[in-house]
């Protein structure tokens, strides 16, 4: 009997600590607002507010975040698991201004040493070893690896020249050679085969393993999504289906607005309606870019998941497509912007920018 209630508190205790490892953190502000610290679920302190903003970007702690303090006059980086584990001392991984944020469970890193990229696992293990000139984040359990390429400078930028590019799994595992980088690949769309897809939104690779690796290319998807479901029946019960439930649009001099779907489409139906026409004319003068959700505009919970743990978009599984047309005359000035957003549902008008103020 005794046995049997220690087993059981063990187990309790056990699961206990499991159920708060994975509880996530959210960050807050110190009093005057310079440091952060984080809390859990029940606003318990989990750590007390010491980190600089600049190199912690962590809004939620999930498992490893990068983290940036400051003790005795100097500066200190490193990587910061949700056990207290400090890893990676000066290694930060930056890119425009900013650290890695985990993306499945790993985070990026830099040996500056040797100037190679490798990744830790949650624990602050190293999981990826550094050895890669440059990889990208972890999507899927894969990334695409850079190996033996010089770092060269132009101006105040650097580039890479040369080495090669994989596509390796999260075992350090190669899954494919000569896989150059490729933002318009969506990595949760992989299927495997022994032919190759015939599928004309999917882009195939030949694998090490004699089979071949197709993912759906977001540009071919929203394209053909665009002219087969969109434009094909342009009546106010279709545009609602395809449009996000909160329309945001410029408007001067209030700047942008959140609008529900309904109101702003039966207010602008006629524009969007011709505007949506035009895309059918091989005339007109228009191109698709594409971009992630600007975290600045789309604040609110609905947009949440749409935005990763430092809230930066997750413009690679949740892509913004921008249809941008240029005025028929020439001479005159500014464009018209159609943004939809890829969700679960499907693409979604989400934004929407006239050339002319003519939005209600």
């Amino acid at each position: 009997m005794k046995k049997s209630i220690v087993l059981y508190i063990f187990l309790v205790l056990n699961f206990t600590a499991f159920a708060q490892n994975n509880d996530i953190w959210v960050s807050f502000w110190n009093k005057d607002t310079t440091l952060i610290g984080f809390k859990d679920k029940n606003c318990i302190v989990k750590i007390e507010p010491k980190f600089t903003t600049g190199f912690t970007t962590a809004r939620k702690f999930e498992n490893i975040i990068a983290a940036s303090e400051e003790k005795d006059g100097k500066w200190e980086s490193y990587y910061l698991t949700k056990t207290g584990r400090i890893v990676g001392r000066d290694s930060l991984y930056s890119f425009d201004n900013g650290p890695d944020c985990e993306n499945e469970g790993l985070i990026r890193f830099t040996d500056r040493k040797t100037d190679k990229m490798g990744m830790f696992n949650g624990e602050g293990k190293i999981v990826i070893p550094a050895e890669y000139s440059n990889l990208t984040k972890a999507k899927n359990e894969m990334f695409i690896g850079l190996k033996d390429a010089k770092k060269e400078m132009d101006g105040e930028h650097f580039f890479w020249k040369g080495g090669k590019e994989f596509l390796i799994d999260t075992n350090n595992k190669i899954l494919i050679e000569n896989f150059a980088y490729n933002d318009d690949l969506n990595f949760y769309s992989l299927e495997k085969s022994k032919e190759p897809s015939k599928n004309p939104i999917r882009e195939n690779f030949l694998g090490v393993d004699g089979q071949y690796y197709s993912f759906v290319n977001f540009d071919k998807e929203f394209k053909y999504w665009l002219q087969n479901t969109l434009l094909s029946d342009l009546s106010k019960t279709n545009l609602e289906k395809h449009s996000f439930d909160k329309i945001s649009y410029w408007k001067e001099p209030n700047g942008w607005i959140n609008s529900s779907k309904t109101k702003f489409i039966n207010q602008n139906y006629i524009y969007l309606k011709s505007k949506l026409q035009e895309l059918k004319n091989p005339k007109t003068d228009y191109f698709v870019s594409t971009d992630g959700l600007n975290q600045f505009i789309f604040e609110s919970s609905e947009y949440e998941i749409y935005f990763n743990n430092c809230n930066e978009s997750k413009d690679w599984i949740y892509p913004v497509k921008n249809i941008v047309i240029n005025p028929k005359n020439k001479t005159d000035h500014g464009q018209d912007h159609l943004e939809f957003l890829r969700t679960k549902n499907g693409y979604k008008l989400i934004s929407v920018s006239a050339r002319k103020d003519n939005l209600k």
